[in-house]
């Protein structure tokens, strides 16, 4: 049997919620897991809960924020012109810079 499943005030996550998303959703909320360093279904939960996200640099997130970056480059490098943004490259980038953002005034 598996370890109990607890939130931060020990209660027991014993209810399963789940919804269906698009693949171009699914990729969205693969990118901003990463970028945030927690598991999804805690992601999730503090998105749907309107709790505040902290993010806490590390290997994982620093990766992240690499790989994303590249793909943002790579997005830019490939169009031509500005009407050709897509919402959610701007989304990303929107993303991306909130992250690195909050990161950077962790440091100081």
């Amino acid at each position: 049997m598996s370890a109990r499943n607890v939130d931060d005030r020990n209660r027991w996550r014993c209810v399963t919620v789940g919804f269906r998303v698009s693949p171009e959703e699914n990729e969205q909320l693969n990118t901003a897991v990463a970028l945030s360093g927690l598991p999804k279904q805690e992601y999730c939960y503090r998105r749907c809960m309107n709790r505040e996200i902290v993010v806490q640099g590390n290997p994982k997130v620093f990766k992240a924020l690499r790989n994303q970056l590249e793909a943002v480059l790579d997005e830019l490098r490939r169009i031509e012109s500005s009407s050709e943004l897509g919402d959610e490259l701007l989304e990303n980038i929107k993303l991306i810079t909130l992250t690195l953002n909050g990161m950077k005034e962790e440091m100081k």
